[in-house]
C-alpha cells in the first residue's frame, strides 16, 4: 500500500512537473517596479492587434479585467474619466479581459459606453506574462516602457490614477554622481 501511495504522489508531481497546463495555469511573476514591462500583443474587439510597445511614449494603464468582477466594473468609469482627461496629455488605458466570450465583452463596453482600448486575453498568456493571481489588477508603464507601479486588487479612483500618472510623468532621468 506504501508503495501504490508512493507512486500515486510520484506520477501526480511528474505530470504537474513536466505537462503545465499554460492556458488556465495562474500568473507567476509579477513585474518588478523598475523593471522594463515584456511586450505583448492581443486583438481589440475590433479584430486589429494592440502591442504594448505601440504605446511607447505614453504612459500605459494596463487593467487586468473581467465583467464578473464587481470591483472591476466598479472601477472602470474612473479609468474612463481619465483616460477623457489625459488622452492628449500622453496617457492611455489599456483594458485587457481575461478568458471570458467577446460578445459578453462587447455588450458590456457598449453599454457604459468606455472607449478606451480593450483587448481580450483568449488563453490567459498576457496575465500570466503579468503574474495576475486575482482580479482587478493594475500596472502603470511609464513613457520608457518601464513597470512604475503594480496594484493588485485596490480600486482605482480617478484620484488614484492622476497621482499616479502624474509622479510617473514629473520623473526626473537619473543623474550620474559627480566624482568631486
Amino acid at each position: 500500500m506504501k508503495h501504490l501511495r508512493f507512486l500515486v504522489v510520484g506520477s501526480f508531481v511528474a505530470v504537474l512537473g513536466f505537462f503545465p497546463f499554460d492556458g488556465w495555469s495562474m500568473g507567476s511573476r509579477v513585474p518588478a517596479v523598475g523593471t522594463t514591462a515584456e511586450d505583448f500583443r492581443l486583438f481589440d474587439l475590433e479584430g486589429k492587434p494592440q502591442s504594448l510597445s505601440q504605446y511607447r511614449g505614453q504612459v500605459v494603464l494596463v487593467n487586468f479585467w473581467a465583467t464578473w468582477c464587481k470591483p472591476c466594473t466598479t472601477e472602470m468609469p474612473a479609468m474612463q474619466a481619465t483616460y477623457d482627461r489625459l488622452r492628449e496629455k500622453g496617457f492611455v488605458v489599456l483594458a485587457i479581459n481575461e478568458l471570458e466570450d467577446e460578445a459578453k465583452v462587447r455588450e458590456h463596453i457598449k453599454q457604459y459606453g468606455h472607449t478606451f482600448p480593450v483587448l481580450m486575453d483568449r488563453d490567459n498568456k498576457v496575465a500570466n506574462q503579468f503574474g495576475v493571481f486575482g482580479l482587478p489588477v493594475s500596472v502603470f508603464i511609464d513613457e520608457k516602457g518601464v513597470v512604475q507601479e503594480y496594484i493588485k486588487g485596490g480600486l482605482l479612483t480617478e484620484q488614484v490614477i492622476l497621482d499616479v500618472v502624474a509622479r510617473i510623468q514629473k520623473q526626473e532621468p537619473v543623474k550620474a554622481a559627480s566624482l568631486r
